[in-house]
Parts: C-alpha cells; structure tokens; sequence
C-alpha cells in the first residue's frame, strides 16, 4: 500500500491582479482591460417582474493559459442601497479566437447556459448567444446580446434577454469600478 503526500492545494497560480501571479497569455492583450475585481451598482427588469436595483460583484482572472475565468455575483438592494437579498451568479470562460473576436461559456443558477461569440473594439466587448441550453425549470431565455466597455476607468455593461415569446429587450445594466 501506497501512502499519498498531504494534498499541497492547487499548484498553479491564478490572479486577477496583473501585477502578482502568473505571466498574461499573449492572446489575452485584447481583454487585457477587463481582468480584475470590479464591483458597483445597476438596474435590471424583466418581463412580469417589477424593475429592481442590484449591486454586483465581477472579476476576471487568469492563470497563464488563453482563457480568462469569470464570476459574477448580484444581489437586490433597497434605494439606499441595503443588501436584500441575493440575486444571481454566473460563471464562466472567456476565450480569445484571434485578435478581435472571441467566445464566452457562461452558466448560471437558474438552470440555464450559453455560448456568446462577440468581438472587441479597443475596450468595447460586444456578443450575442450562438446557443442556449436550459433545463426544464428555467427561466425563459432564448437569447442574449451584451455589451460591456471601459469607460473613464469603470466597466459598463448592458445586457438584453429573449424569450421564447419575447425579442430582444432590455434585462440589466451597471457600472462597476475596478477594487
């Protein structure tokens, strides 16, 4: 019988602080702008749902390889801005396929995932889904288009929903500064 090492931890490094950590994969200079721990405030609505505001928490990591990691957390908030309750998360791959364009692999909690193929302009990231898969329990989502950008050092966003009955239309929106 063989008696295994005490488990070291994950021995590859992962940052979402460029200046610590692993060297930046070459085919990630064009997300370069996005990598990093973000958090701030927005507003999101839906179809049969009251509009609501959230606060959210984003980062964006790597460890080397051309991939970014990424995470997402929201949670509701009142007009003074109190904690709730928690809202959503996702998660998910960002992946360069050549200088200007590139993919996303998301999931989140409600049961659903997605393929986003976008391309980038400067620090503008624009995608709409190529592919949705949901379980049964759901939420309806057909489809999305997002938009994310640097603007005066904060990312934006904006992303649009589609539902089996329902085109594109408005879901949520933030601005979020880099921690």
């Amino acid at each position: 019988m063989t008696t295994a090492e005490p488990n070291p931890g994950y021995p590859y490094e992962e940052t979402h602080d460029l200046r610590s950590g692993p060297d930046l994969h070459g085919d990630l200079l064009g997300l370069l702008p996005l990598i990093g721990h973000w958090r701030g405030t927005g507003k999101g609505g839906y179809a049969g749902v009251d509009d609501f505001d959230f606060a959210q928490e984003v980062r964006f990591s790597h460890d080397g390889r051309a991939v970014l990691a990424y995470e997402s957390r929201t949670w509701i908030i009142d007009p003074d801005g109190v904690p709730l309750r928690p809202y959503s998360r996702e998660s998910g791959w960002w992946r360069p396929l050549g200088k200007d364009d590139f993919e996303v692999v998301l999931t989140d909690q409600d049961g659903f995932s997605e393929l986003l193929v976008g391309t980038v302009e400067g620090t503008r990231y624009e995608m709409s889904s190529d592919a949705v898969l949901r379980s049964s329990t759901a939420r309806d989502v057909v489809g999305e288009h997002r938009l994310y950008g640097i603007v005066e050092r904060d990312l934006l966003y904006a992303v649009d929903q589609a539902a089996s009955d329902q085109p594109l239309r408005p879901y949520m929106s933030g601005r979020l500064v880099r921690l």
